[in-house]
């Protein structure tokens, strides 16, 4: 299996994208699924190449990316060493994040024998699944979409009242982050490019047009997300597939950092669901 990990991929917004790509080297092209992590994720996150060796096992060519302002760096990919970055992050430089590297693979180089990029699937955890599903919409050059544990909707986790009105006034808010112990900020920009471009990431929107196959992978203990996104994704659209996966929860039994060898049991479910879902 070929693994080449830390591409560089110039982004536009003034900090580089790393991707991985996964794949058997055979001459022979391949559908194309990229992955996008979720918040306080990146690409190296638990289980996430053991996803994208199975992917390339069973015939497919697997691109995970770090998104540009996710906290991390060229040199330190894992966990959050840029939280200047990571504050000044917002889903607009994460939608234009995804599109470059979408626009790096279709540009075509040493690996376009092994690619089909008629045949191009997104998945996203988490709030990635979010990010996809706008893409989805907006990008007729993506064939599939499925979330992992995606959220439905972006608006509802701001803030209101007095506490909109103190981030507003300090210019920023800290989020806890109990596995690193880091307070990470967001700077109030995260809230008026959200407010700016509302239309344009309102997910609902996005699901109600969406005309290609979409799968929803959901578990019912998720803690963070909660099974009634995943049934709001699938009331907003009739083809939609969805499937529930009894007792996982919001990383299907994977943790950082996750040193088996092994897929736990519900994310290879989930791997399992979204192997049949590309491939049918």
């Amino acid at each position: 299996m070929k693994k080449i990990q830390n591409i560089q991929i110039s982004g536009r917004h003034d900090k580089d994208i790393l991707a991985d790509l996964f794949f058997e080297e055979n001459g022979t092209k391949k559908e194309v699924v990229l992955f996008c992590h979720g918040y306080k994720g990146y690409k190296d996150w638990g289980a996430w190449n053991l996803v994208a060796e199975e992917f390339a096992r069973q015939g497919f060519f697997f691109v995970k990316m770090n998104f540009s302002h996710n906290g991390g760096t060229i040199d330190q990919p894992i966990d959050f060493p840029d939280l200047e970055a990571f504050g000044e992050n917002n889903f607009i430089k994460e939608l234009d994040d995804l599109e470059t590297v979408m626009d790096w693979l279709s540009a075509g180089d040493s690996y376009d024998q092994e690619m089909d990029l008629n045949q191009l699937a997104l998945i996203g955890h988490s709030r990635g699944g979010g990010i996809v599903l706008l893409k989805a919409h907006e990008d007729n050059r993506v064939k599939k979409v499925v979330t992992w544990a995606g959220v439905s909707d972006f608006a509802s986790r701001f803030p209101e009242g007095e506490v909109l009105a103190q981030w507003e006034k300090a210019g920023v808010a800290y989020v806890h982050n109990g596995r690193t112990k880091q307070e990470m900020p967001h700077y109030f920009q995260f809230f008026t490019t959200f407010k700016e471009n509302e239309e344009r990431l309102t997910i609902k929107t996005a699901v109600s047009s969406l005309k290609i196959p979409f799968l929803i992978v959901h578990g019912d203990q998720d803690e963070t997300v909660g099974m009634a996104e995943a049934q709001s994704l699938k009331s907003w659209n009739d083809t939609a597939a969805l499937r529930i996966i009894a007792g996982a929860n919001h990383t299907f039994g994977s943790s950082q950092p996750w040193n088996e060898n092994t897929l736990p049991k519900h994310l290879k479910t989930a791997v399992e669901e979204t192997l049949d879902f590309i491939r049918a």
